[in-house]
């Protein structure tokens, strides 16, 4: 596992301007944007704030302000059920927009985690609301970060309700595959911030569950595993065992 071991020491060790590639995820669209549209949108943003690991970048109930750009590390986010459980509802990573969910009350419905040390760049929602008004294609951009996030809670949902704990496990790792090489990093071979533990809770599954699942895929060779380090060794063969589309 020399091989993984290296990839883990490149991806926490490069540095930001190379952990957000310029045209990709969240900011595929703005990336299109003219050099004055550009200079437009990066001056509404009020400050880059590093968030140290297990720190909150905001809670639920708090009142919304703000959408924050994730420019490194990773955080998630988590809600608590009537029953006073935490229940892990999403991970994000560099390129993505955190923040959304407070939207429809003003109030955030979630509460977002470093997994991490982490930097985010926070974007006053006054004011993205005000360059979306006169920009077209930012407007388009935000309402495409909001339809991602309605996507990604109906798939929530039907991977719980549907599908088995293997598939549940495939199809997450599958999704990180996509979301590390849509970042220009391999779409293969990558580090998972995330413990088990959050993994398990996120999938609705036990961690004992996760584990055995994992050594599974190991077994027939699918995937090779180094505690956090996930190496995809087919695939194609994996996304032949989910019946959902990754999207």
């Amino acid at each position: 596992m020399d091989m993984l071991a290296k990839r883990s020491f490149y991806y926490e060790t490069r540095p930001a301007r190379q952990m957000l590639p310029a045209g990709q995820s969240s900011v595929q669209l703005l990336s299109r944007l003219s050099k004055q549209d550009l200079d437009k949108f990066d001056q509404i943003v009020e400050q880059h704030r590093p968030i140290d690991k297990g720190e909150y970048l905001y809670q639920a109930s708090k009142e919304f302000k703000s959408v924050f750009l994730l420019k490194t590390g990773a955080i998630k986010t988590v809600k608590n059920t009537h029953k006073g459980h935490e229940r892990v509802t999403g991970f994000y990573f560099p390129g993505e927009i955190v923040g959304v969910d407070g939207l429809a009350s003003n109030h955030h419905s979630n509460s977002a985690i470093a997994l991490e040390r982490s930097t985010v760049s926070i974007i006053p929602f006054s004011r993205l609301e005000k360059i979306s008004s006169d920009n077209p294609d930012i407007q388009r951009w935000f309402f495409q970060v909001l339809s991602k996030s309605i996507i990604h809670e109906q798939q929530l949902m039907t991977l719980i309700n549907t599908q088995q704990a293997q598939e549940r496990v495939i199809f997450l790792l599958l999704n990180l595959s996509r979301r590390y090489s849509s970042r220009g990093l391999s779409a293969k071979e990558f580090f998972l911030p995330m413990s088990r533990t959050d993994i398990g809770n996120y999938l609705g599954i036990t961690i004992e569950t996760v584990s055995r699942v994992l050594s599974r895929l190991q077994k027939f060779n699918l995937i090779k595993v180094d505690k956090k380090l996930i190496f995809l060794a087919d695939i194609d063969k994996l996304a032949s065992m989910v019946s959902m589309n990754n999207e």
